[in-house]
């Protein structure tokens, strides 16, 4: 009896798990990347931050700020506007920073980004660096680690226990899960390409991404499977006076650090 093959069909990739956000766009597209900056009540820091970062990013890349719901008039319009902002997105949806993450990774997609680099907006990082982020996405780099602790990089005031915390204890767990040697792990500036962000083998759109969880999964995941990973220099300057500007709390916020930390490490975020 002749058997007549069945065609196989490819399984529909998974949908997104997107938070619910608003779109305020100030200007079409002009670039093929965008720096993404993450922000909650950053104000001062955040308006400065912007105006810094008008130079690296003439020509080279749209700048859209990421709100995860500020109540502080940061994010106004017309201040945005003024500062070269192409796009707000504010999240309106449960969760924190890989939330915001995830909302800007989508909204950037869907708007037809190369890549997409992204900082924090309390004023900490030094702007300079996007366009050495842009050159290494242009060249063939899928996930770009900022560090301030290789030749180049610049670290002023940072508090002695992140130090200890990051060369010592962080960086090197994320290194021997992704067998890659990384030096600055809770930076959050960065770099991705389109290519590894859209990989179902990566799967960056869950709900099992609600804070820094991410953050650690993506350098771990962009080793393992092979994609290109570098590091560049890059500044990062902490207050030298007053509190540390950080969103974590000193015990239940770095408990819950360590806790994304492990499970990163132990693959507990592979799809």
């Amino acid at each position: 009896m002749l058997t007549v093959p069945r065609p196989v069909t490819a399984p529909a990739p998974a949908p997104r798990q997107v938070p619910a956000f608003t779109t305020a766009e100030y200007a079409p597209r002009s670039a093929d990347y965008c720096v993404c900056v993450f922000v909650i009540n950053e104000n001062g820091k955040l308006q400065n931050q912007l105006a810094a970062m008008r130079g690296p990013c003439a020509g080279t890349a749209d700048v859209v700020v990421a709100d995860g719901g500020s109540t502080d008039g940061s994010t106004a319009h017309d201040g945005l506007r003024a500062l070269g902002v192409n796009t707000l997105l504010t999240k309106t949806g449960p969760g924190k920073l890989g939330a915001q993450m995830r909302m800007a990774f989508a909204w950037a997609l869907d708007r037809g980004y190369r890549g997409v680099v992204s900082m924090d907006g309390n004023g900490k990082d030094g702007p300079d660096a996007i366009p050495r982020f842009i050159d290494q996405l242009r060249a063939g780099y899928d996930h770009v680690q900022g560090s301030r602790f290789i030749r180049g990089g610049v670290s002023e005031h940072l508090p002695f226990s992140r130090r200890v915390g990051v060369r010592f204890l962080h960086a090197p767990l994320i290194s021997l899960a992704s067998r890659y040697r990384y030096t600055d792990t809770t930076n959050g500036f960065r770099g991705y390409s389109r290519r590894f962000l859209e990989d179902p083998r990566v799967a960056v759109f869950r709900d099992v991404f609600p804070g820094y969880e991410l953050h650690y999964y993506l350098a771990i995941r962009a080793a393992r499977l092979g994609f290109r990973v570098g590091e560049i220099p890059v500044a990062r300057r902490y207050p030298a006076h007053g509190p540390t500007p950080t969103k974590i709390s000193p015990v239940r916020g770095n408990l819950r650090v360590l806790k994304c930390l492990f499970a990163a490490c132990l693959g507990w975020y592979n799809p």
